[in-house]
């Protein structure tokens, strides 16, 4: 289990360093790289209802030998279910899919400002927090702006924002917004989902000086950042590898260094997103 400190949220609870992400991951594939994270060490699980394996992932949690009360489990709204009552429905659909009284962090996916219904949605999140369903509300996908209009319009700032974030798309200004918001920065696809990120000669040079894997230089640059990544994997070695990540540290210039590969984004623009 890394031992790495964990974040101290603005609410007073905590999360890990490094949580476990799974995006695309169904079925008995699902249940079985979410227990042998669990086992390798992970104590945050992440999911959503868009991912279509809460099931599974509820399954691998609860038919764990780890206590509940030292796993964070994660999940999504998803935007058919924005809006306040619909939102109260989608969570209750998702506790029920994950066959747990409680989750630990439940986020709005994305803002879909078109549709209008976030600041509906999250004063919902605030209301099943307060009824002790939700014990950490947040968002996802949320820009600044959008941020300051759920402040503005409700007073809760949310404990968590998890973004797109990586080495290709660093997110300096999100990660600024954040900061000064009191929000934690969440990455997804923190190791570039398979496009090539962890062959960059710039990355693989820092590793092989460093005497660890691309993706652990890439998880460090994340902790030196301040903020908590998200990687997959389904190789049991990777998965405790990924969660190494004390005994080696990375200069300013090797942070740089790792930021300086092409920016691209990989996934939707909060702003024009749909679904």
């Amino acid at each position: 289990m890394t031992s790495l400190p964990p974040f101290l949220l603005n609410d007073g609870t905590t999360l890990p360093a490094v949580g476990f992400g799974t995006w695309r991951v169904r079925g008995d594939e699902a249940v079985a790289q979410v227990r042998s994270a669990l086992d390798a060490g992970y104590r945050l699980i992440d999911t959503a209802a868009s991912y279509g394996n809460e099931a599974e992932v509820g399954r691998a949690v609860t038919g764990t030998d780890v206590p509940r009360s030292e796993i964070a489990v994660a999940s999504k709204l998803r935007g058919a279910d924005q809006g306040y009552d619909a939102t109260l429905r989608g969570f209750e659909a998702t506790r029920t899919a994950l066959g747990l009284e409680y989750l630990d962090l439940y986020l709005i996916h994305w803002p879909l400002p078109r549709l209008g219904k976030f600041v509906e949605s999250w004063k919902a999140l605030v209301r099943l927090r307060e009824d002790g369903l939700i014990r950490t509300v947040g968002v996802s996908n949320f820009t600044a702006a959008h941020l300051d209009r759920l402040i503005d319009e409700t007073g809760e700032v949310p404990a968590v924002n998890q973004i797109e974030l990586h080495p290709g798309f660093v997110q300096e200004d999100m990660r600024a917004a954040n900061a000064d918001r009191g929000i934690l920065t969440q990455s997804w696809g923190p190791l570039g989902r398979g496009k090539g990120l962890l062959e960059r000669p710039e990355i693989a040079r820092i590793a092989a000086a460093r005497g660890v894997s691309p993706a652990q230089a890439v998880l460090r640059w994340h902790h030196q950042l301040g903020v908590q990544p998200l990687p997959k994997s389904a190789d049991p070695a990777r998965q405790q590898e990924n969660l190494d990540l004390t005994g080696f540290s990375l200069t300013d210039e090797e942070m740089a260094r790792i930021a300086s590969v092409p920016q691209e984004r990989l996934g939707g623009d909060p702003d024009t997103h749909e679904e």
